[in-house]
Parts: C-alpha cells; sequence; structure tokens
C-alpha cells in the first residue's frame, strides 16, 4: 500500500502573512481601479457603467491623448536611458568588484550602493540644489576644471530635464545591478574559469567569452525590474520638477499624469474615473512587457544557466 504523503501545513502557515498583506494592499486596490477604469459619471453625477469609453478617450481624444503620448513617449525616452546607461554601467562596476585582485572592494560596494537607500526626496532635493545656476555648485565645480561654459540650467530646458533626471535616477539606482550582477559573478563555479584559464583565457576575453554568456539570465532579470520600475516612476519627477513636470511637460510620464488626473492639481479638478483608466493603460504596457520577456527573451537565456 502506497505510503500518503503528509500535508505540508507550515508552508501555508508561513506564506499567509505575506499574501494577505499583498493581496489587501495589492491585488484588491489593483482591481478596484481596472472596474473603475469601466464606469463614469453622467450629467445628474451618478456612475454608470461606460466599458472601454474611457480608454478610447485617453488613446483618441486630443484633449487627453496628447498629455497621455507625450508622457508615454518621455517615460519610454527614462526607460532607454537606464537601459543604456544604469545597466551597462552596473555590470562593468560588477566585473571591476569581483576582481580578486581589488584592494577595498567592499569599501567601494558600500559607497556605491549607499544611494539607492536614500528617499527620493532628499535625492531630488539635493540634486536640484546641486544642478542649480543660481546656488549651485555644479557651475564651480565644472569651473575648478575649466569647464564652465558647459555648464547650462539643465532641470530648466525642455530638452535637457529629463535626461538630466533620468542620469539623477541613474546614479541612485546603479547598485542594484552591480550587486544582482556581482552576486551572479561570485556564483560561476570555479572550475569553469580553471578550464578557461588552462585554455588561455584571461583577463577581458575571460569576461567576454566566458562570464558574460553566464551571466545573461542575471542581465535578463534586471532589464525587466528596470522596465517595471521605470514605468512606475514618480518620486523623483515629482519632487524635482513639481506635478506639473515642467518646464512645458517636458518630464512628464505616466506617474505624474495620473497623479494630476486622479488627484487634481490647481485649477485642474481631479477626475477618478479617467485616473483609472490611466492606471489601467500602465498596467497593460507593463503586463505586456513582463509577457514579452518570460515567454520571448526568458526561454533563450535558459540554456545558459547551469
Amino acid at each position: 500500500m502506497a505510503s500518503v504523503r503528509p500535508v505540508r501545513w507550515h508552508i501555508a502557515v508561513f506564506l499567509a502573512p505575506a499574501v494577505l498583506v499583498y493581496t489587501a494592499l495589492m491585488i484588491i486596490p489593483l482591481f478596484g481601479t481596472l472596474v473603475q477604469s469601466l464606469f463614469n459619471e453622467d450629467a445628474a453625477g451618478a456612475r454608470v457603467f461606460v466599458g472601454l469609453r474611457n480608454f478610447a478617450t485617453l488613446f483618441g481624444d486630443a484633449l487627453w491623448s496628447d498629455a497621455f503620448w507625450n508622457a508615454l513617449g518621455n517615460n519610454l525616452w527614462f526607460f532607454v536611458i537606464h537601459m543604456l546607461v544604469q545597466n551597462p554601467i552596473g555590470v562593468a562596476l560588477a566585473a571591476i568588484l569581483s576582481s580578486p585582485n581589488l584592494r577595498m572592494a567592499a569599501f567601494y560596494r558600500t559607497a556605491i550602493f549607499i544611494p539607492t537607500i536614500l528617499s527620493f526626496v532628499i535625492v531630488g532635493f539635493v540634486w536640484k540644489l546641486i544642478l542649480s545656476p543660481i546656488w549651485g555648485i555644479a557651475p564651480g565645480l565644472l569651473d575648478m576644471v575649466g569647464l564652465k561654459s558647459l555648464f547650462a540650467p539643465w532641470l530648466g530646458k525642455e530638452e535637457y530635464a529629463l535626461t538630466a533626471l533620468a542620469l539623477v535616477s541613474v546614479w541612485q539606482f546603479v547598485g542594484i545591478p552591480m550587486m544582482l550582477i556581482y552576486a551572479a559573478l561570485l556564483s560561476i563555479p570555479d572550475e569553469v574559469l580553471e578550464a578557461a584559464e588552462m585554455d588561455g583565457i584571461t583577463g577581458g576575453a575571460q569576461f567576454w567569452k566566458i562570464k558574460l554568456p553566464l551571466i545573461l539570465p542575471s542581465i535578463g532579470i534586471i532589464s525587466i525590474l528596470t522596465f517595471v520600475g521605470n514605468f512606475n516612476a514618480f518620486d523623483l519627477i515629482y519632487v524635482a520638477q513639481g506635478a506639473l513636470a515642467g518646464p512645458d511637460f517636458s518630464t512628464d510620464i505616466l506617474g505624474t499624469f495620473l497623479y494630476r488626473t486622479f488627484f487634481g492639481f490647481q485649477l485642474q479638478i481631479g477626475d477618478p474615473y479617467m485616473g483609472s483608466a490611466i492606471a489601467g493603460a500602465m498596467f497593460g504596457i507593463i503586463l505586456v512587457g513582463v509577457c514579452l520577456y518570460l515567454f520571448g527573451i526568458q526561454t533563450r537565456l535558459r540554456r545558459y544557466q547551469f
């Protein structure tokens, strides 16, 4: 007679608190927002079901679509800068810090990671002071090295403001990909590296031919985390440029657009139904990106895993 496997109730007991908290704070509000995006108010102020009409208005009505597509384009640029600047720098720093010959590696790791734990409010306010053309220290620092002519009020110019804030965000969060890649590099078996050295593959060639292919799954995870994080961004833009995301909405992203729409700002009255539609669109964009990664990229990267 086959033995009956015992039910592992302890797993459910340990998972229950986290599941309940996550459900209460994330899952229920998410579904509530998606449901609310299907409603609106009629002329009498009563709540009526309108289906996908809010989304049609958001994507097709010029009063809403211009602001939405502008915010989406800014979000894409914000994400591209993180992908092209933050993640490659994180990989490079991890490769350098994983070198066994580097002294004070622990100090460098800590120093680079510290900005990650700082508050968005502190980071936004401090960098706004640093880049200020009136009392900031950036003009003086550039003048010390003879490059003051390169300084410009980057946060006050439409063509530079979003890029400047994206680079500030890169400075703050480059420690996260650095630590994840660092851990991935340390997990590579010594036997693999010793075999590569016996074949004469050392130094930079060893990183490009051996280490990089083996950490591609980790780089893929970092990429999708960067995508999700950037399309949920709000704090830094709000602190540095305000809810209007100036100048002239040049730093407006989906998060600030959602905030103004849902809660209202200055003379703009809040519209929770259109705000919910924007939140639903953000959820759809993130969901599509995650699905493309899971089913289109991750399956191809598995071949490099041990």
